[in-house]
């Protein structure tokens, strides 16, 4: 059972108890807050694993918090809970340093992997994972080498690692490019247009093979459910 504080920010009391007895369920300590006004001081000052925060919020909406959060507890996990879930919102929550973005209505199955997949890659608790494999390919992510069963050997940049660790972090989800542009490139994905993460994945393909890193039409990457990681 995990012994991690989860802060839920959200106004509304029936999603709110969701929430919490999710997380509770789950093994989790949580404290809770209903309004923008607190939030950011009780994240601040408790000793907390992550935050669920809601955006629309009585007080002070929730890109204000987490511009403040971003600047007292930058390494704090923020994942974004709210039934605004136009492309501009997301972006502009991944953009503004939140580690997530859940849309609602979501099963709670779904929030639970979602805290666990964003608590596993933090700064503040840094995954274990080192080699991963599939189809007789062991790819070694600490060394950034790739060697096939036929003993043949690719060695991978470091942004080529960095995609794949963060794809296994967040296995069984499609991660989308301005996801992986941020997280992996640390750039702001707003305004821009480019093909760089979409090249970066096809070199990756040449070296571990075509079907490892899955295409989800719409929705952007994922690593194949039959990939193990150690």
């Amino acid at each position: 059972m995990s012994t991690c504080t989860v802060l839920v920010v959200e106004d509304d009391a029936s999603i709110r108890r969701g929430l919490v007895d999710a997380l509770q369920y789950a093994g989790y300590s949580v404290l809770q807050c209903d309004n923008g006004t607190s939030a950011a001081q009780t994240a601040i000052e408790s000793n907390i694993d992550l935050v669920l925060l809601d955006v629309m919020l009585p007080g002070r909406d929730g890109f204000s918090i987490l511009g403040e959060l971003r600047q007292s507890k930058p390494t704090l996990p923020v994942i974004m809970v709210t039934a605004r879930g136009a492309e501009a919102d997301r972006v502009r929550g991944l953009s503004d340093g939140a580690d997530d973005y859940v849309v609602k209505p979501f099963s709670a199955l779904e929030l639970l992997a979602r805290v666990e997949a964003v608590l596993r890659r933090s700064p503040e608790r840094p995954s274990d994972m080192h080699v991963l494999r599939v189809n007789g390919c062991t790819i070694n992510l600490d060394r950034r080498q790739v060697s096939h069963h036929d003993g043949t050997v690719h060695q991978l940049s470091e942004r080529e690692a960095d995609i794949l660790h963060h794809l296994a972090a967040n296995r069984g989800r499609a991660i989308d490019r301005n996801e992986l542009l941020h997280r992996v490139w640390g750039l702001n994905p707003r305004g821009i247009e480019t093909r760089t993460v979409d090249m970066h994945i096809a070199r990756l393909r040449e070296k571990i093979g075509e079907d490892i890193i899955q295409t989800v039409r719409g929705k952007g990457y994922m690593l194949a459910e039959r990939v193990s990681a150690e």
